[in-house]
C-alpha cells in the first residue's frame, strides 16, 4: 500500500471534468425558468444597501437565507450527491449558513449597511453579473453556467459581498462561504479548470477586507454603523 503522502489531490477527485459540467447543465435544464427570478433576485440584492431603508438587511438576509437553503437542497442534496459522496455534508453546511442568516439577520436585525458599502456591493455585482460569464468565456458550454442563487460558487461570494456591505465584522458569518471558497476553488483546481483562481482569490480578497476592518477596532465599526441604514427594527 503506497503511503498517503505519495498520493495527489488528483487522486482523490471521483469524477471527470465533464461529468461535473455535464450535472450543471442537466441542472440548470431542470429548474427552467428558475434563472430568471434568481437573477432577479441578485439585482435585488445589489441594490438593497444602497436603499436606506429600515428593512433593508433583513431583506438581504432572508434572500440570502433562501438562495442558501435551495443550493442545499437543489443542488447540493439532490444533484451533486449522486457524484461525490462528501456533498451530503456540504449540503448540511449550507443549511446551517441559511439558519444562521434566519437567526443573525432576519429574526436579529444584525445586518445592517453601512454609509459606504461599495466594496460589498461590488462583489455581489460580480457574483450576479461577472462570476457566471467567466466559465463559458473560458471554454464551457453556456447551458453550464452557473448562476447566483442556483450554484454554490457564485452564491457564497455574494454573501461575503452582502458581509462586507455591513461595517460590523460579523464573523460567525463569513466562516462557511469562506470555507466553500476555499473548496470549491480546490476542487476546480484538481480538474486543471482555468478559473479556478476565482473562488480563493475572491474569499482571500473578502478575509482581506475583513481583517483590515477588524483592525481598526469595534468602537469605528459602531460608528460607522450608527450613520449607517436605519434598520433598527
Amino acid at each position: 500500500m503506497s503511503e498517503w503522502w505519495t498520493y495527489a489531490l488528483s487522486d482523490f477527485l471521483l469524477f471527470s471534468p465533464r461529468t461535473y459540467y455535464r450535472l450543471f447543465e442537466l441542472y440548470n435544464a431542470a429548474v427552467w425558468p428558475g434563472q430568471v427570478p434568481a437573477l432577479a433576485l441578485g439585482a435585488a440584492l445589489a441594490a438593497l444597501p444602497i436603499l436606506r431603508v429600515p428593512w433593508a438587511g433583513r431583506a438581504a438576509a432572508a434572500i440570502l437565507a433562501a438562495c442558501w437553503l435551495w443550493v442545499a437542497w437543489g443542488y447540493l442534496y439532490t444533484r451533486y450527491a449522486t457524484i461525490n459522496w462528501a456533498a451530503e455534508y456540504m449540503a448540511m453546511a449550507f443549511a446551517v449558513q441559511a439558519l444562521l442568516l434566519v437567526a443573525v439577520g432576519v429574526l436579529g436585525g444584525r445586518l445592517r449597511f453601512g454609509q459606504r458599502p461599495w466594496v460589498g456591493i461590488a462583489f455581489v455585482l460580480f457574483a450576479v453579473a461577472v462570476q457566471p460569464l467567466i466559465g463559458p468565456l473560458a471554454g464551457r458550454a453556456w447551458a453550464q453556467v452557473e448562476l447566483f442563487g442556483l450554484a454554490p460558487d457564485p452564491t457564497a461570494v455574494a454573501t461575503l459581498g452582502v458581509l462586507l456591505a455591513v461595517p460590523r465584522v460579523r464573523w460567525e458569518m463569513f466562516v462557511l462561504p469562506l470555507a466553500w471558497c476555499a473548496v470549491g476553488g480546490a476542487t476546480l483546481w484538481t480538474m486543471e479548470a482555468p478559473d479556478a483562481w476565482v473562488l480563493p482569490a475572491a474569499g482571500g480578497l473578502a478575509l482581506t477586507v475583513a481583517l483590515a476592518r477588524a483592525v481598526t477596532g469595534p468602537r469605528s465599526c459602531a460608528a460607522a454603523e450608527s450613520r449607517g441604514s436605519p434598520d433598527r427594527g
